[in-house]
C-alpha cells in the first residue's frame, strides 16, 4: 500500500503509486495540476502503461492516447476509440460516470478490474485516473495507467476482450495532501456537467508519439 499525507491508499502496484506520486507532487497544493505541469521526461518508464482521456462533443470520454502496452493487452490501437468500450456490457454508463465525476469533482480514482481474453484467461489490473486543468482552470483531460497485477504470458500473447470492474472508489484530497477519509465507491457520486474545453497536451502527446512510433 501507498500512504499519502495521512491516509492509506489502497494501491499496490509499483506503476500506479509512482504516477500517483508524480502527479501528486506536481500539483502541489492545487486540486489538480495543469496539463502543462507535466513532463513526460520525467516518467519516462512510464510511458507505455499511461494514457490520456478527454470528453469529446458527444459527451463520451474517448482515449486522445494510449501507451504501447495498453494497446498491446487489448490487441488494438486505442487512439480514438471509446474507453467504455473495453468494459464489460452493463458497465458502460458507471464507467462514464466514473471518468466525468473525475474531471468534474476533481479527484482521482483508483479501479481494481478483472480482464477476460477471448479464450478464458483471467488476470487482475490496477488502474487510475487523475485530473488535469487546462490554463482557463477547467479539468478537461485524465491522466492515467493500467498496470497487470501480476505477470502472464499468455498477456503477450492473448488480447483482452474486456475489463470487468471488481471495485471503485474515489482518492479524495485536501490542502494538497491525501484526505484521511472512507474511500466510496464511485457509482453513488453524481457526476456534474463540463462545460469548458482546454488545448492538447501537446508536449505529452508528441513524447508518447514518437516513443509508440519506435
Amino acid at each position: 500500500m501507498l500512504r499519502n499525507g495521512t491516509g492509506w491508499c489502497e494501491m499496490r502496484l509499483q506503476t500506479t503509486i509512482e504516477i500517483f506520486d508524480y502527479w501528486n507532487r506536481i500539483r502541489g497544493t492545487a486540486d489538480a495540476p495543469l496539463k502543462s505541469q507535466v513532463e513526460p521526461s520525467a516518467v519516462p518508464h512510464l510511458l507505455q502503461s499511461l494514457f490520456i482521456l478527454e470528453m469529446r462533443e458527444g459527451r463520451d470520454i474517448g482515449f486522445r492516447l494510449a501507451g504501447t502496452r495498453i494497446c498491446d493487452l487489448f490487441g488494438r490501437d486505442l487512439r480514438g476509440e471509446r474507453f467504455s468500450s473495453l468494459w464489460a456490457h452493463g458497465q458502460h454508463m458507471d464507467i462514464e460516470r466514473t471518468a466525468m465525476g473525475v474531471m468534474d469533482h476533481a479527484m482521482p480514482a483508483l479501479f481494481n478490474a478483472t480482464g477476460y481474453s477471448t479464450v478464458g484467461h483471467q488476470a487482475s489490473f490496477e488502474i487510475i485516473m487523475m485530473p488535469l486543468r487546462s490554463q482557463d482552470g477547467a479539468c478537461d483531460r485524465l491522466l492515467g495507467a493500467i498496470t497487470p497485477a501480476a505477470a502472464a504470458s499468455w498477456l503477450e500473447i492473448v488480447p483482452l476482450e474486456f475489463l470487468a470492474l471488481d471495485r471503485s472508489r474515489l482518492l479524495p484530497t485536501r490542502f494538497g495532501k491525501a484526505a484521511s477519509v472512507e474511500m466510496r465507491p464511485i457509482n453513488k457520486i453524481a457526476a456534474g456537467k463540463s462545460a469548458r474545453f482546454g488545448q492538447v497536451m501537446r508536449r505529452m502527446v508528441s513524447h508518447l508519439l514518437s516513443a509508440e512510433a519506435r
